[in-house]
């Protein structure tokens, strides 16, 4: 198992990408302590992927605050003992349009959750990761990003969102070099159309928009993908597992796109 004997932080657990890191996690071998503002959704999430309680627990936190990520990795360190790796899913991505008629404060929250948020969050985890990368040499850090920081699609316009994500890359190179001497790695997983929840949604509503079968508008997107199909949130679970696990320990201040091969960079 990739992560046996180690311990994960996830934050940002719903029922969509942050479910499939902590299934994954799990299934994988991990401790892993789960952080979300809906405590109902952390109890239905940790008893879907650990029934018994027996690799999982799971607090509310809200990365915009500093005390709740300090409380999360307390947690983690006090049940299992430290902490190897935080999976970083929590993000704010409802604020849509452009900036010619943007409300700058909602970009402000944006940035507040999507950039510091994570950072705050890395943060109260770095003297557990700490004391990981000392003893085994391995750290790790695994930022969500987005492809749409790269390429912003055209069928939607989440210019705040894609800004973020964007100012978090930047982030991340930074951090790799900062924390890369205690033997933390630092790395981004990033998702172009991910088949879950939200783009579910957004099908089923474009498709209503337009008095056409979901299938229709799913069959137009995947038709620009190399492979030709969707990834899904499983997909991109699994390559953040890969980032937290030691099979990635020479790997450190990169970017990996999970897109079915619409975008090649």
């Amino acid at each position: 198992m990739l992560l046996a004997d180690k311990t994960v932080v996830v934050s940002g657990v719903g029922t969509g990408l942050g479910h499939e890191v902590a299934a994954a996690c799990v299934r994988e071998g991990a401790g892993v302590a789960l952080g979300a503002r809906t405590e109902a959704n952390l109890a239905a999430c940790a008893d879907a992927v650990d029934p018994g309680g027996a690799h999982s627990t799971y607090r509310v936190c809200d990365i915009r605050d500093e005390e709740q990520c300090a409380a999360l990795a307390a947690l983690a360190r006090e049940r299992f003992g430290g902490i190897d790796a935080v999976v970083h899913v929590a993000a704010l991505d409802t604020v849509m349009g452009g900036l010619e008629d943007a409300d700058l404060a909602e970009w402000q929250r944006v940035l507040d959750v999507n950039l510091l948020g994570t950072l705050r969050m890395t943060r109260a985890c770095l003297p557990a990761l700490k004391a990981a990368g000392a003893e085994r040499g391995d750290g790790s850090v695994v930022m969500i990003g987005t492809q749409s920081s790269v390429a912003p699609p055209t069928q939607v316009r989440q210019a705040a969102y894609a800004a973020s994500k964007g100012a978090l890359v930047a982030a991340m190179y930074s951090l790799a070099r900062e924390l890369g001497p205690y033997g933390i790695r630092v790395n981004t997983v990033q998702p172009g159309w991910m088949w879950g929840p939200m783009v579910e949604a957004y099908v089923a509503w474009t498709a209503e928009s337009e008095g056409v079968a979901p299938e229709v508008v799913r069959g137009r997107m995947e038709e620009r993908m190399a492979l030709p199909r969707l990834a899904e949130d499983g997909d991109v679970a699994e390559t953040a597992v890969f980032f937290a696990s030691g099979r990635a320990r020479g790997i450190t201040g990169q970017c990996l796109l999970v897109n079915a091969g619409e975008l090649m960079r």
